[in-house]
C-alpha cells in the first residue's frame, strides 16, 4: 500500500490551519468579517443558511479541515451544523492529484509540454469563468447590503487596525486545539489503515503488489468488488478506495502498487506516465480495457461526491461531539456517490460508451 502519514497527516494539515486562522483573525479584528458574513447573508439564505457559512465553505476549497474549524464562528447550532456536513462538498486540493491522474490516462499526447500546456488551458478558463462569477457574486451582494443596510439584526463594529498579539494568540490557540483533539483520532485511524495493508504478510519474494492482494486490504477489495463493479471498478480500484480513506490523493500511490508500478510513491509526484500507460494497458479478466474514458469519468465523480477523508470525519467528530454525524456524513456522502456513478456508468454503457 502507499505511504500512509500517520502523525504526518496532522503536520500537513497544521500550516494550513495557522495560514487559515491567521488571516481569519485579521478579518475578526479589523471588524470586516461581520461586514464579509452580512454581504453574503442574502445569498447563502437561498439555500437555508446565513452569511457567517461563507468563510468556512470558502476555506474548504483547499482543505475541509480548517473549514469546519472555522464554523466556530456560527452562533446558531442548526446553521453551524449544517455547514459542516456540507463543507466537504467543496473540491479541496486533495481531490487534484486524483482528477490529474484520470485526465492523463484519459488524454492522447504523451509529451510533458502538452501536458503542461493543458493545465495552463485549464487554468485560464477556471481563472476566466471565475472572474465572471465572482464579479456577479459582488454586484449581487453589494446590491443587497444597500437594500437591507441597517437591518437591526447586524452590529457591526467599527474598523481598526489589528492587534497583531490577539491575532497570534487566536491562531495558535486553534491550532493546538486541532492538534491535541483531532492528531490523536487521526493518527490512530492511519495505524489501522497500515496494518490493514501489511498483514497477514505474504510469503518470501513476494512482489509489494502481491503483498497488498494478500493482505486484509487487498481482501476487503474483493469483499467490495460486487458493490463497484455496477460502476465499472474492479478489486483492484477497490483497494485504492479504501487505502484513500486516509487521504484523497493516496489514490495515486496506491494504484502505482496495486499495478506494480515503479517509481511512483508521491502523490504529487508530476511524472505519472508509467502509471499512466499502465492504467491503460490493464484488462478485466474476460480482456475488456479497465480505465476507458467512462470509467475514468466515473472515478472523478465518485471523488467529487464520496467521502473519502479520515481526517476530515476525526475533525466533524472532535467539532460535533459525536460519531453520529460523522456516520451520517459518510453514507449521505458516499451513498450520493455511488448512486450518481451508477447513473453515469449505466447509462454511458447504454448508449454504447
Amino acid at each position: 500500500m502507499a505511504r500512509i502519514a500517520g502523525t504526518g497527516i496532522v503536520l500537513t494539515f497544521l500550516p494550513q490551519i495557522l495560514i487559515l486562522f491567521f488571516f481569519i483573525g485579521l478579518l475578526e479584528d479589523t471588524g470586516y468579517m461581520a461586514r464579509a458574513a452580512f454581504i453574503m447573508d442574502r445569498m447563502m439564505s437561498r439555500v437555508g443558511l446565513n452569511g457567517k457559512s461563507f468563510i468556512p465553505l470558502l476555506s474548504s476549497y483547499a482543505c475541509a479541515i480548517p473549514g469546519i474549524m472555522a464554523t466556530r464562528t456560527i452562533e446558531n447550532p442548526k446553521d453551524r451544523l449544517v455547514t459542516i456536513l456540507v463543507a466537504p462538498l467543496m473540491s479541496c486540493s486533495a481531490r487534484l492529484p486524483v482528477y490529474l491522474l484520470m485526465i492523463a490516462a484519459l488524454m492522447p499526447g504523451d509529451s510533458r509540454a502538452d501536458r503542461r500546456q493543458g493545465r495552463a488551458d485549464a487554468r485560464h478558463v477556471c481563472a476566466r469563468d471565475l472572474r465572471r462569477v465572482w464579479f456577479r457574486v459582488a454586484v449581487q451582494a453589494h446590491a443587497a447590503q444597500r437594500r437591507t443596510a441597517g437591518h437591526e439584526s447586524w452590529s457591526c463594529r467599527p474598523y481598526r487596525l489589528p492587534r497583531v498579539r490577539d491575532v497570534a494568540f487566536h491562531m495558535l490557540e486553534r491550532a493546538w486545539i486541532f492538534v491535541r483533539r483531532a492528531g490523536t483520532v487521526i493518527l490512530g485511524i492511519s495505524v489501522v489503515l497500515w496494518f490493514l495493508a501489511s498483514y497477514p504478510k505474504a510469503p518470501n519474494g513476494a512482489t509489494r503488489a502481491d503483498q497488498l492482494a494478500q493482505s486484509f486490504a487487498g481482501r476487503a477489495g474483493h469483499a467490495i468488488e460486487p458493490v463497484i463493479k455496477p460502476l465499472g471498478f474492479d478489486w483492484r480500484i477497490g483497494i485504492s478506495l479504501i487505502s484513500s480513506f486516509a487521504a484523497r490523493e493516496v489514490f495515486v500511490s496506491s494504484t502505482a502498487v496495486v499495478f506494480n508500478v515503479e517509481g511512483v510513491e508521491d502523490a504529487r509526484n508530476d511524472d505519472t506516465t508509467h502509471l499512466r500507460d499502465v492504467l491503460r494497458s490493464a484488462h478485466w479478466p474476460d480482456g475488456r480495457t479497465l480505465f476507458t474514458p467512462l470509467v475514468c469519468l466515473t472515478l472523478m465523480v465518485f471523488y467529487v461526491f464520496a467521502m473519502q477523508c479520515a481526517s476530515t470525519l476525526a475533525v466533524v467528530r472532535r467539532e460535533t461531539n459525536s460519531w453520529k454525524w460523522p456516520a451520517f456524513q459518510t453514507l449521505y456522502m458516499t451513498g450520493t456517490a455511488w448512486i450518481l456513478c451508477f447513473i453515469l456508468y449505466q447509462s454511458g454503457r447504454a448508449l454504447g460508451f
